[in-house]
């Protein structure tokens, strides 16, 4: 088979079929590799003169076929036979788009792809090979954007974290028995059987846990240092709804998932351009945490935001496509204090978020006070 895009990464490949697979480079004339519009993944196109490049992948067993065309059939791609250059013409099966789904977006810059893509697509890729066998590819796809969500979560995750304290995990210390997944749509729940190790090294008995999969999120506190002024948001909100809560409507930071791809950073900017209506002018990083981690994987990466908040800032907001209806308040920050105090705020990241702002304000104010008077000088 000949490989032209994101399955010229090695460690997708190896996601998708279980195996390392060797492969040699290889070009196919007179055709070109372009990005699908509007997607992050690759398409070949009729290109006279041109060559597009790539690897050839020799030796494929039918499980192996049969799970490349689980994969790509998931994206709408069926195989065609093309001869490639190779060191010499050879014969091989490429993936390509089914005639009029797809649309030329332009250039495919593997490069790129892979900086930003490379390691939240190969995580994805093991979710989607989960269930191989057990549905069909186009069923796949419809999550295949909750699958990339998670996949960042999981890239992120890895990173390094301080065990002074605690202990440090070591392999073998976690084992999964079985794994079962009952439901997935926007979000999802997973089951496992599972144990652990005790702190006097003896391993649990096998349990079963379910955990409720939602996506790693942002929480931004827009913040006026020059007038001492914060812009928090209102919605309403299903899970106080669902518990039976008298007021269903919550006073909140700007917040929203980071979706694959993304950095948290480019999230908290998104997410209050599209809450808030503001363009921030920086971005402060607070204490990222789990929001309730003995059932939910969520974690939340906090950010004071910078930004003007004058007179008239504020009003409605929000998403249509996506039915968000918010308002925006912008008051003095004591007031926010306030409201904490008398229980009118009573969402957790906001509260945290607030007291950890109340620690920062005297420098946050002496900065913008110092860059103030530059700017008039």
């Amino acid at each position: 088979m000949f490989f032209y895009g994101t399955l010229c990464h090695a460690p997708l490949r190896a996601a998708i079929l279980g195996r390392d697979l060797p492969v040699r480079p290889a070009a196919l004339a007179d055709h070109a590799v372009r990005v699908a519009k509007g997607e992050e993944f690759p398409m070949l196109v009729a290109a006279p003169g041109g060559s597009a490049q790539g690897v050839l992948a020799e030796g494929l067993t039918e499980s192996d076929r049969a799970r490349l065309a689980f994969y790509e059939g998931g994206f709408a791609f069926v195989t065609r036979e093309v001869v490639v250059e190779a060191g010499g013409p050879v014969p091989a099966a490429v993936f390509w788009p089914e005639e009029g789904l797809w649309r030329d977006g332009g250039p495919w810059d593997f490069a790129a792809w892979l900086h930003r893509w490379g390691d939240t697509v190969t995580e994805a890729a093991g979710d989607f090979m989960a269930l191989y066998g057990h549905a069909d590819p186009a069923a796949v796809l419809a999550r295949y954007p909750q699958m990339l969500v998670r996949g960042g979560a999981r890239v992120r995750a890895r990173q390094a974290k301080p065990t002074l304290q605690r202990r440090t995990a070591m392999p073998g210390d976690v084992q999964v028995a079985a794994f079962r997944q009952p439901y997935a749509h926007f979000f999802s729940v997973e089951e496992h059987d599972i144990s652990w190790r005790r702190f006097n090294g003896e391993m649990t008995e096998p349990v079963t846990r379910a955990t409720f999969i939602s996506a790693d999120a942002v929480v931004v506190l827009p913040y006026d240092p020059i007038r001492d002024r914060v812009l928090v948001v209102e919605q309403f909100r299903m899970g106080p709804f669902a518990r039976g809560d008298a007021q269903p409507w919550l006073l909140e930071p700007v917040a929203g998932r980071i979706d694959g791809g993304e950095t948290p950073e480019s999230c908290a900017l998104r997410e209050t351009e599209e809450e808030a209506g503001l363009t921030l002018r920086g971005l402060v990083a607070g204490p990222s945490c789990y929001a309730s981690p003995g059932a939910k994987t969520e974690y939340l990466y906090t950010f004071v935001g910078l930004a003007d908040l004058p007179d008239g800032t504020g009003g409605i907001g929000g998403l249509a496509i996506e039915t968000e209806d918010i308002r925006g308040h912008v008051m003095p920050f004591e007031q926010l204090i306030a409201l904490i105090d008398s229980g009118e705020v009573d969402l957790a990241p906001l509260i945290v978020l607030a007291y950890w702002l109340d620690r920062q304000r005297p420098r946050l104010r002496a900065e913008a006070a110092a860059e103030a008077l530059r700017a008039a000088e």
